[in-house]
């Protein structure tokens, strides 16, 4: 693997937190991502939600399909930039093992309910499942990650989890919440790939549902663009070929703008190690032009599929049943698993046990606890 300067490399990587001998075959990142693929918590994302449950239809993306997805687009970049393609599959394929079941209506809900107790933030979640929650190996807790992986999968993070994990981890991954530096290229090209693929495949999953057409989506400057050349070069093409081959044309054009923009950033910045993109703002870009593209298809799905009156019950349906499953487990931790039950923290115990759950168990476990069944 040819790596630019400003990459990181695996050879000097800032290590784990608990020293392992290295693998005789893979590099670090390489092990880290081999570690995120065998996980649970990674198993666990085919049965947890983007924007339509679980139940509503076998071909709605999932987070793991989603996952996946970002993982091939980032992938798709940083090879062009000199960027390590196994640092990005490894943050790609785990920034999302902390959410919750139903997707972000399940996260709202369970930080209102921790709301007393230090509140729940889905990438910090992250970070626990692989520092602290998986339970694979005999002598740690986690899946011990490189330093590099744990700062790319910690995409956001309040100033008082900053604090703790400093204060746990002087010089860690909380340590950049406080200076205001910026994390490696590698978890900023993850950062925008995550929105990219999300906002294409939401496209998709929303006309599927039947709740958007292509029709109204072209009143959306970035997607009607590339719609029209489809039927400029292919005048025939209808249905869901049109529709695949418009997001198609717009993921192309994605990419090759974040590449450009990206690399004419680096120029201008110069940095000559990985260290030094820490220092030097953020570099992994759209154009301006391409970022006002992506705002406004933002705010199409916005007011269109997620505030759409089917989506927002079944959001308000999904907070429900977060809600009673806290109160229940609080009620009596018994309840829960025993390993869970046995915490002293309670009410963080309780969070760490819902948001493991997929759509369908946690909708189970409500029906079991309550009596009444939901989201089915």
């Amino acid at each position: 693997m040819d790596l630019a300067p400003y990459a990181c490399d695996p050879a000097n990587s800032r290590g784990r937190r608990f020293q392992e001998p290295p693998a005789p075959t893979r590099t670090a990142f390489q092990r880290d991502r081999d570690r995120i693929v065998h996980s649970t918590a990674f198993r666990r994302l085919v049965y947890k939600t983007q924007v339509f449950l679980n139940h509503e239809g076998d071909l709605f993306r999932t987070r793991l399909t989603h996952s996946i997805e970002v993982a091939q687009l980032a992938r798709s970049v940083a090879r062009p930039l000199g960027l390590n393609e196994d640092l990005v599959e490894a943050i790609a394929l785990a920034h999302d093992l902390g959410h919750t079941p139903f997707g972000h209506a399940g996260q709202d809900a369970l930080n209102e309910c921790m709301r007393e107790h230090g509140g729940f933030e889905h990438n910090f979640q992250s970070l626990r499942v692989v520092d602290e929650l998986e339970e694979r190996y005999p002598a740690f807790d986690g899946l011990n990650l490189s330093f590099e992986s744990r700062e790319g999968i910690l995409k956001h993070c309040s100033r008082a989890n900053a604090q703790r994990l400093e204060a746990r981890e002087p010089g860690g991954v909380g340590r950049r919440f406080l200076e205001g530096t910026q994390p490696s290229l590698e978890a900023q090209l993850c950062n925008l790939a995550d929105e990219v693929a999300y906002n294409a495949h939401d496209i998709d999953d929303g006309v599927r549902s039947g709740l958007i057409t292509v029709e109204q989506v072209r009143t959306v400057p970035l997607f009607d663009g590339h719609c029209g050349e489809a039927l400029a070069e292919h005048p025939r093409l209808q249905g869901r070929r049109l529709l695949y081959e418009s997001i198609r044309r717009m993921l192309s054009a994605q990419v090759y703008d974040m590449i450009d923009a990206t690399r004419a950033a680096i120029a201008s910045k110069a940095p000559g190690s990985a260290d030094e993109t820490r220092r030097a703002g953020p570099l992994v870009s759209f154009s301006a032009a391409m970022r006002e593209a992506s705002t406004q298809l933002k705010g199409f799905l916005l007011h269109n599929l997620y505030r759409h009156p089917q989506v927002m019950d079944m959001t308000g349906q999904a907070k429900e049943v977060v809600r009673a499953l806290f109160a229940a487990y609080l009620a009596n931790p018994r309840e829960m698993q025993a390993a869970f039950a046995a915490r002293e923290d309670t009410p963080r115990a309780v969070a760490d046990y819902i948001a493991g759950m997929t759509d369908r168990f946690a909708a189970r476990e409500h029906e079991r606890l309550t009596g009444e069944r939901r989201l089915v």
